[in-house]
């Protein structure tokens, strides 16, 4: 089982820290989030069932420690600065120009939804969870993780357009 587990999780390792990346906002932070819940994953290793959804179960993880994170910053009064959202880059988002600036635009624009949007966004379309899978990553009911994707969708959809618009290029 060892070797299947570490097996799963290396070919995870881009899309956690894609993941990451939209929890954190920063690279840095990021791959602090992969390697801790990795690390995590690892001790409880004997409690993942094989042929069940790691991906959910990591980001579980993920998120559980990105929350615990956010509460030992607020008790100890620390606060980090927001850096620049960077895309990570992936074989398809490196097929031509248009693409990357098409990508660069809509990167540029979830940086700028709320964090609870990007969430959902970076959980079901772009990770592939299922509502329920994804309502069960950030502790939320189903219909919540409904309602935050159509107001995201719906607004990454508007504030793409409004910026073809100014860019003179149209949002397909």
């Amino acid at each position: 089982m060892t070797m299947d587990f570490k097996t799963e999780l290396t070919a995870l390792l881009p899309r956690l820290r894609r993941f990451a990346l939209v929890r954190t906002g920063s690279l840095d932070a990021a791959d602090d989030l992969v390697q801790a819940a990795c690390e995590r994953a690892w001790v409880a290793r004997d409690t993942w069932k094989p042929g069940t959804r790691m991906d959910s179960w990591m980001f579980t993880i993920m998120q559980n420690l990105h929350i615990d994170e956010i509460r030992t910053a607020a008790t100890h009064g620390i606060r980090e600065s927001a850096e620049t959202l960077e895309v990570v880059p992936d074989q398809r988002w490196s097929q031509g120009m248009e693409a990357g600036l098409a990508l660069e635009q809509v990167a540029r624009i979830m940086k700028q939804l709320p964090e609870s949007m990007r969430v959902v966004l970076a959980l079901v379309p772009i990770e592939g969870l299922t509502y329920q899978e994804a309502a069960d990553v950030l502790g939320v009911p189903v219909g919540t993780v409904m309602s935050r994707l159509a107001r995201a969708r719906s607004e990454l959809m508007r504030r793409l357009q409004a910026g073809a618009g100014e860019a003179g290029w149209v949002a397909t």
